[in-house]
Protein backbone atom coordinates (compact mmCIF):
# COMPACT_ATOMS: atom_id res chain seq x y z
CA UNK A 1 0.00 0.00 0.00
CA UNK A 2 2.80 2.41 0.93
CA UNK A 3 4.55 1.76 -2.39
CA UNK A 4 1.32 2.29 -4.32
CA UNK A 5 0.75 5.57 -2.50
CA UNK A 6 4.26 6.79 -3.38
CA UNK A 7 3.78 5.87 -7.02
CA UNK A 8 0.46 7.69 -7.10
CA UNK A 9 1.91 10.80 -5.53
CA UNK A 10 4.76 10.85 -8.03
CA UNK A 11 2.36 10.53 -10.95
CA UNK A 12 0.26 13.42 -9.63
CA UNK A 13 3.29 15.61 -8.98
CA UNK A 14 4.77 15.03 -12.42
CA UNK A 15 1.42 15.53 -14.12
CA UNK A 16 1.10 18.89 -12.39
CA UNK A 17 4.62 19.80 -13.46
CA UNK A 18 3.82 18.92 -17.04
CA UNK A 19 0.65 21.01 -16.95
CA UNK A 20 2.30 24.07 -15.51
CA UNK A 21 1.39 23.29 -11.89
CA UNK A 22 3.82 23.37 -9.01
CA UNK A 23 4.80 19.86 -7.87
CA UNK A 24 6.49 21.36 -4.83
CA UNK A 25 3.24 22.72 -3.49
CA UNK A 26 1.62 19.38 -2.77
CA UNK A 27 4.42 17.02 -1.77
CA UNK A 28 3.76 14.18 0.65
CA UNK A 29 6.55 13.40 3.10
CA UNK A 30 7.65 9.80 3.30
CA UNK A 31 7.43 7.65 6.42
CA UNK A 32 9.80 9.23 9.00
CA UNK A 33 11.22 5.80 9.85
CA UNK A 34 11.77 4.61 6.28
CA UNK A 35 14.01 5.89 3.48
CA UNK A 36 12.36 5.97 0.06
CA UNK A 37 14.93 5.78 -2.74
CA UNK A 38 14.42 7.12 -6.25
CA UNK A 39 16.56 7.05 -9.36
CA UNK A 40 16.77 8.11 -12.96
CA UNK A 41 15.22 5.89 -15.60
CA UNK A 42 18.47 4.46 -16.95
CA UNK A 43 20.38 1.38 -15.91
CA UNK A 44 23.32 2.93 -14.09
CA UNK A 45 21.16 5.18 -11.92
CA UNK A 46 18.86 2.27 -11.07
CA UNK A 47 21.89 0.12 -10.29
CA UNK A 48 23.31 2.73 -7.90
CA UNK A 49 19.93 3.03 -6.19
CA UNK A 50 19.97 -0.74 -5.62
CA UNK A 51 23.49 -0.47 -4.16
CA UNK A 52 22.30 2.20 -1.71
CA UNK A 53 19.18 0.24 -0.78
CA UNK A 54 20.95 -3.07 -0.14
CA UNK A 55 23.79 -1.52 1.85
CA UNK A 56 21.44 0.53 4.02
CA UNK A 57 19.17 -2.45 4.65
CA UNK A 58 22.19 -4.55 5.61
CA UNK A 59 23.13 -1.86 8.14
CA UNK A 60 19.69 -2.09 9.74
CA UNK A 61 18.12 0.96 8.08
CA UNK A 62 14.54 0.57 6.86
CA UNK A 63 14.33 1.33 3.14
CA UNK A 64 11.78 0.92 0.41
CA UNK A 65 12.65 -0.77 -2.85
CA UNK A 66 14.00 1.84 -5.28
CA UNK A 67 11.63 3.48 -7.75
CA UNK A 68 12.86 4.55 -11.21
CA UNK A 69 11.24 7.95 -11.72
CA UNK A 70 12.58 9.56 -14.88
CA UNK A 71 14.97 12.34 -15.81
CA UNK A 72 16.42 14.81 -13.31
CA UNK A 73 13.64 17.20 -14.24
CA UNK A 74 11.27 14.64 -12.69
CA UNK A 75 13.18 13.01 -9.84
CA UNK A 76 14.71 16.11 -8.28
CA UNK A 77 11.34 17.79 -7.65
CA UNK A 78 10.24 14.49 -6.08
CA UNK A 79 13.22 14.72 -3.73
CA UNK A 80 12.41 18.33 -2.90
CA UNK A 81 8.74 17.74 -2.20
CA UNK A 82 9.36 14.75 0.08
CA UNK A 83 8.07 12.01 -2.22
CA UNK A 84 11.51 10.36 -2.09
CA UNK A 85 14.38 10.75 0.35
CA UNK A 86 17.51 9.64 -1.49
CA UNK A 87 18.78 9.60 -5.06
CA UNK A 88 22.12 8.87 -6.74
CA UNK A 89 23.16 11.79 -8.91
CA UNK A 90 26.11 13.29 -10.78
CA UNK A 91 27.81 16.37 -9.39
CA UNK A 92 28.30 18.52 -12.49
CA UNK A 93 24.94 17.79 -14.08
CA UNK A 94 23.09 18.48 -10.85
CA UNK A 95 25.04 21.72 -10.33
CA UNK A 96 24.09 22.91 -13.81
CA UNK A 97 20.47 21.97 -13.16
CA UNK A 98 20.46 24.08 -9.98
CA UNK A 99 22.62 26.95 -11.26
CA UNK A 100 22.76 27.51 -15.00
CA UNK A 101 25.47 30.14 -14.51
CA UNK A 102 27.83 27.75 -12.69
CA UNK A 103 31.37 27.76 -14.06
CA UNK A 104 33.11 25.09 -11.94
CA UNK A 105 34.46 22.15 -13.94
CA UNK A 106 37.01 20.34 -11.71
CA UNK A 107 35.74 17.65 -9.30
CA UNK A 108 36.44 19.41 -6.00
CA UNK A 109 35.28 22.79 -7.29
CA UNK A 110 32.07 21.29 -8.64
CA UNK A 111 31.36 19.50 -5.37
CA UNK A 112 31.94 22.68 -3.33
CA UNK A 113 29.71 24.72 -5.63
CA UNK A 114 27.04 22.04 -5.51
CA UNK A 115 26.98 22.11 -1.72
CA UNK A 116 26.33 25.86 -1.88
CA UNK A 117 23.65 25.54 -4.58
CA UNK A 118 21.70 22.73 -2.93
CA UNK A 119 18.21 23.80 -1.79
CA UNK A 120 17.45 23.89 1.95
CA UNK A 121 16.48 20.56 3.41
CA UNK A 122 18.82 18.54 1.21
CA UNK A 123 22.38 17.38 1.88
CA UNK A 124 25.13 15.62 -0.04
CA UNK A 125 27.02 12.52 0.85
CA UNK A 126 30.70 12.38 -0.02
CA UNK A 127 31.37 12.31 -3.74
CA UNK A 128 32.78 9.20 -5.30
CA UNK A 129 35.83 9.10 -7.53
CA UNK A 130 33.58 7.24 -9.96
CA UNK A 131 32.55 9.49 -12.81
CA UNK A 132 30.14 9.12 -15.69
CA UNK A 133 30.29 12.05 -18.04
CA UNK A 134 28.09 13.10 -20.90
CA UNK A 135 29.88 12.71 -24.21
CA UNK A 136 29.34 13.60 -27.83
CA UNK A 137 29.75 10.29 -29.61
CA UNK A 138 30.13 9.30 -33.27
CA UNK A 139 30.69 6.01 -35.04
CA UNK A 140 34.20 4.88 -35.91
CA UNK A 141 33.33 5.29 -39.59
CA UNK A 142 32.25 8.91 -39.09
CA UNK A 143 35.33 9.69 -36.98
CA UNK A 144 37.64 8.26 -39.63
CA UNK A 145 35.80 9.85 -42.56
CA UNK A 146 35.82 13.35 -41.05
CA UNK A 147 39.04 13.09 -39.06
CA UNK A 148 37.34 13.65 -35.71
CA UNK A 149 39.09 13.54 -32.37
CA UNK A 150 37.41 16.38 -30.49
CA UNK A 151 34.10 18.23 -30.48
CA UNK A 152 35.99 21.17 -31.98
CA UNK A 153 36.85 18.96 -34.96
CA UNK A 154 33.14 18.17 -35.32
CA UNK A 155 31.97 21.80 -35.30
CA UNK A 156 32.49 22.60 -39.03
CA UNK A 157 30.38 19.57 -39.96
CA UNK A 158 27.52 20.15 -37.49
CA UNK A 159 25.26 21.93 -40.04
CA UNK A 160 25.30 18.74 -42.12
CA UNK A 161 24.53 16.33 -39.27
CA UNK A 162 21.57 15.18 -37.18
CA UNK A 163 22.14 14.86 -33.45
CA UNK A 164 20.34 12.36 -31.23
CA UNK A 165 19.75 12.25 -27.49
CA UNK A 166 17.24 12.55 -24.70
CA UNK A 167 14.69 15.36 -24.94
CA UNK A 168 16.26 17.19 -21.99
CA UNK A 169 19.68 17.36 -23.71
CA UNK A 170 18.22 19.68 -26.34
CA UNK A 171 17.64 22.43 -23.76
CA UNK A 172 20.05 21.78 -20.89
CA UNK A 173 22.77 24.46 -20.59
CA UNK A 174 25.54 21.92 -21.21
CA UNK A 175 23.55 20.17 -23.96
CA UNK A 176 22.86 21.62 -27.39
CA UNK A 177 23.04 25.25 -26.07
CA UNK A 178 26.45 24.52 -24.55
CA UNK A 179 27.77 22.93 -27.72
CA UNK A 180 26.65 26.00 -29.66
CA UNK A 181 28.15 28.38 -27.12
CA UNK A 182 31.48 26.62 -26.59
CA UNK A 183 32.09 25.19 -30.05
CA UNK A 184 29.84 27.07 -32.44
CA UNK A 185 28.23 23.74 -33.24
CA UNK A 186 24.76 24.13 -34.82
CA UNK A 187 23.32 20.79 -35.94
CA UNK A 188 21.01 20.48 -38.92
CA UNK A 189 18.42 18.64 -36.84
CA UNK A 190 17.84 17.16 -33.40
CA UNK A 191 16.16 13.80 -32.94
CA UNK A 192 14.61 13.32 -29.50
CA UNK A 193 15.28 9.72 -28.42
CA UNK A 194 16.22 8.52 -24.93
CA UNK A 195 18.90 9.43 -22.38
CA UNK A 196 21.84 7.21 -23.20
CA UNK A 197 19.51 4.31 -23.98
CA UNK A 198 18.88 1.71 -26.63
CA UNK A 199 17.04 4.11 -28.95
CA UNK A 200 19.99 6.48 -29.10
CA UNK A 201 22.47 3.62 -29.55
CA UNK A 202 20.39 2.12 -32.36
CA UNK A 203 19.92 5.46 -34.11
CA UNK A 204 23.64 6.19 -34.06
CA UNK A 205 24.54 2.67 -35.21
CA UNK A 206 22.12 2.86 -38.13
CA UNK A 207 23.21 6.40 -39.15
CA UNK A 208 19.72 7.77 -38.42
CA UNK A 209 21.74 10.28 -36.40
CA UNK A 210 25.41 11.01 -37.03
CA UNK A 211 26.30 12.24 -33.53
CA UNK A 212 24.70 11.50 -30.19
CA UNK A 213 24.76 12.10 -26.45
CA UNK A 214 25.86 8.94 -24.67
CA UNK A 215 27.68 8.38 -21.39
CA UNK A 216 31.29 7.46 -20.79
CA UNK A 217 30.52 4.37 -18.67
CA UNK A 218 28.05 2.97 -21.21
CA UNK A 219 29.12 -0.53 -22.35
CA UNK A 220 27.57 0.28 -25.75
CA UNK A 221 30.58 2.49 -26.59
CA UNK A 222 32.99 -0.43 -26.67
CA UNK A 223 30.43 -2.95 -27.91
CA UNK A 224 29.70 -0.81 -31.00
CA UNK A 225 33.17 0.72 -31.44
CA UNK A 226 31.69 4.19 -30.94
CA UNK A 227 34.07 7.12 -30.49
CA UNK A 228 33.51 9.62 -27.66
CA UNK A 229 34.98 12.96 -28.77
CA UNK A 230 37.30 14.86 -26.45
CA UNK A 231 35.90 18.02 -24.87
CA UNK A 232 38.78 20.56 -24.79
CA UNK A 233 36.46 23.49 -23.96
CA UNK A 234 35.14 21.56 -20.91
CA UNK A 235 31.53 21.95 -21.91
CA UNK A 236 30.84 18.95 -19.67
CA UNK A 237 32.04 19.46 -16.12
CA UNK A 238 33.10 16.76 -13.65
CA UNK A 239 30.32 14.23 -13.14
CA UNK A 240 31.20 12.35 -9.97
CA UNK A 241 28.59 10.05 -8.47
CA UNK A 242 27.14 11.62 -5.33
CA UNK A 243 24.21 10.66 -3.10
CA UNK A 244 21.68 13.42 -2.45
CA UNK A 245 19.33 12.95 0.48
CA UNK A 246 16.74 14.68 2.61
CA UNK A 247 18.39 16.24 5.64
CA UNK A 248 15.67 14.85 7.90
CA UNK A 249 16.77 11.32 6.92
CA UNK A 250 20.52 11.97 7.05
CA UNK A 251 21.21 10.15 10.32
CA UNK A 252 24.89 9.42 11.05
CA UNK A 253 24.46 5.70 10.33
CA UNK A 254 22.86 6.50 6.97
CA UNK A 255 25.59 8.91 5.95
CA UNK A 256 28.28 6.46 7.07
CA UNK A 257 26.94 3.75 4.75
CA UNK A 258 26.63 6.11 1.78
CA UNK A 259 30.10 7.53 2.34
CA UNK A 260 31.57 4.04 2.51
CA UNK A 261 30.01 3.24 -0.84
CA UNK A 262 31.37 6.45 -2.37
CA UNK A 263 34.86 5.69 -1.06
CA UNK A 264 34.80 2.19 -2.58
CA UNK A 265 33.36 3.06 -6.01
CA UNK A 266 35.66 3.75 -8.95
CA UNK A 267 34.89 4.56 -12.57
CA UNK A 268 36.32 1.19 -13.62
CA UNK A 269 34.08 -0.68 -11.19
CA UNK A 270 31.04 1.33 -12.25
CA UNK A 271 31.73 0.40 -15.86
CA UNK A 272 32.23 -3.24 -14.88
CA UNK A 273 28.84 -3.30 -13.14
CA UNK A 274 27.22 -1.76 -16.21
CA UNK A 275 28.86 -4.38 -18.42
CA UNK A 276 27.63 -7.16 -16.11
CA UNK A 277 24.10 -5.74 -16.08
CA UNK A 278 24.09 -5.58 -19.89
CA UNK A 279 25.48 -9.10 -20.29
CA UNK A 280 23.77 -11.82 -22.32
CA UNK A 281 22.11 -13.39 -19.27
CA UNK A 282 20.73 -9.96 -18.15
CA UNK A 283 21.07 -10.47 -14.38
CA UNK A 284 18.77 -8.52 -12.09
CA UNK A 285 20.22 -5.15 -11.10
CA UNK A 286 19.79 -6.11 -7.46
CA UNK A 287 21.99 -9.17 -8.04
CA UNK A 288 24.72 -7.08 -9.69
CA UNK A 289 24.56 -4.59 -6.81
CA UNK A 290 24.66 -7.32 -4.16
CA UNK A 291 27.68 -8.98 -5.80
CA UNK A 292 29.60 -5.68 -5.87
CA UNK A 293 28.77 -4.88 -2.24
CA UNK A 294 29.97 -8.32 -1.16
CA UNK A 295 33.19 -8.04 -3.17
CA UNK A 296 33.92 -4.69 -1.55
CA UNK A 297 33.06 -6.16 1.88
CA UNK A 298 30.40 -3.52 2.48
CA UNK A 299 27.73 -6.17 3.08
CA UNK A 300 27.64 -9.88 3.73
CA UNK A 301 26.00 -10.49 0.35
CA UNK A 302 22.56 -11.70 -0.59
CA UNK A 303 19.84 -9.88 -2.47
Amino acid sequence: MRKQLLAGLLVVAFALAGCGGDPLAGGADTDPDVIAIGSGNFTESQLLAEVYALALRDAGVQVENPVAIGSREAYFPALQDGSVDLIPDYSGALLTYLDQEATAVEPDDVYTALQAALPPGLVLGERSEAENKDAVVVTRATADRLGLRTIADLAPYCPELTFGGGPEFQTRPDGIPGLARNYGCAFADYRSLDSGGVLTVAALGSDAVQAANLFTTDPALEQNDFVPLADPAENFSAQNVVPVLAERKAAPEVRAVLDRISAALSTEELLAMNVEAAGPDKPALRTVAADWLERKQITGGGA
